[in-house]
């Protein structure tokens, strides 16, 4: 596994759109920037970061300012701006090779999942799941954003689950609305796993199923010896989705040197049938795998910054948790 450089004081990180701009959003996005510059930071957008709409540009286009980033020998890490729905688009057009000759680290979540996880299994370069360019619009920074930057300028730090979680979905607030206890729940067994860790926003892992991006089979086959563990971050499917998803994925092969499996809150949950569960789903497919459920990763904060490619050592216990990442 190639690890990218870490950030210094003084560098240029480097943002692009992949995906949606950050549209309406500016003042926040301004707050996020004013963060990172106050850290010591250079900032250099492309063209479409502040654009409107459901995509900032066509595939092409966000592929060529993707690219601009990853050639460019001054831009030592690459931030997503945003989330979004087709991030799928820029795909056919992206330079793999040049990315394959500039590693440099590139991190987000939701949406940009399709380039992380593409990145990290078809040409085994680390890549970052943890907070879009926006996410630093905080006052005071939360401990999750604080162990972000940790992380990027090479501080691997242990993260422990949080105390609290904001329930509802807020946009353009300072600071999280942290009511909920958060409660580590494990599913069929004490978890205590050690293993490579992989994963995303499962709404997009879904997509890259026995596509030509599907380079799973290969990564895994790479560190069996390591055993891999899968995390998951679910928008949006409903609970009968997340296993008809999870029944595809162990059938083309994903879970075949599977250690454990960690899921984040689910953003928006649902299901038709009262009795059946996103952890009746888990447990289902996987009746006697270690499984933790309600992690602090994915929509929902705070949330863990997560080193796709390295090796994670996950304990949980008693609604606690902590991971801890080596490279």
């Amino acid at each position: 596994m190639q690890y990218p450089k870490f950030l210094e004081k003084g560098n240029i990180i480097g943002i692009t759109a992949p995906s949606q701009g950050v549209g309406d959003d500016i003042e926040s996005f301004e707050k996020s920037l004013h963060t990172l510059k106050k850290e010591g930071y250079q900032i250099k957008e492309t063209k479409s970061v502040r654009n409107k709409g459901m995509a900032s540009a066509s595939g092409k286009i966000r592929a060529q300012e993707f690219d601009s980033l990853i050639t460019e020998k001054n831009v030592k890490i690459i931030m997503c701006a945003s989330g979004g729905d087709f991030l799928v688009e820029m795909l056919p057009f992206v330079n793999w090779q040049h990315i394959k000759e500039n590693p440099k680290w590139i991190m987000g979540y939701s949406d940009p999942t399709y380039l992380l996880y593409i990145i990290t299994t078809k040409l085994d370069i680390a890549t970052i799941y943890g907070c879009n360019a926006g996410s630093f619009d905080q006052t005071n920074l939360h401990e999750c954003l604080k162990n972000n930057l940790k992380i990027l300028s090479g501080n691997i730090v242990r993260q422990d689950s949080f105390s609290y979680y904001q329930k509802d979905w807020l946009e353009n607030s300072d600071g999280y609305h942290l009511t909920e206890k958060v409660y580590w729940e494990t599913i069929n067994k004490e978890v205590d796993i050690t293993g490579r860790i992989i994963g995303g926003c499962l709404d997009c892992l879904k997509d890259l199923i026995g596509t030509s991006y599907d380079y799973t089979k290969e990564f895994i086959e790479k560190y069996k010896k390591d055993g891999i563990i899968w995390y998951f971050d679910i928008f949006e499917p409903s609970a009968e989705v997340v296993y008809r998803t999870l029944f595809q994925m162990r059938e083309a092969g994903w879970f075949k040197y599977i250690k454990g499996i960690i899921v984040g809150r689910v953003a928006f949950p649902k299901h038709f049938n009262e009795n059946f569960t996103y952890q009746e789903a888990l447990k289902r497919m996987f009746p006697e795998l270690p499984i933790i459920f309600n992690a602090d990763i994915g929509h929902i904060p705070p949330k863990m910054t997560i080193i796709n490619g390295s090796i994670a050592h996950i304990t949980c216990k008693n609604g606690k948790g902590a991971i801890i990442q080596h490279l």
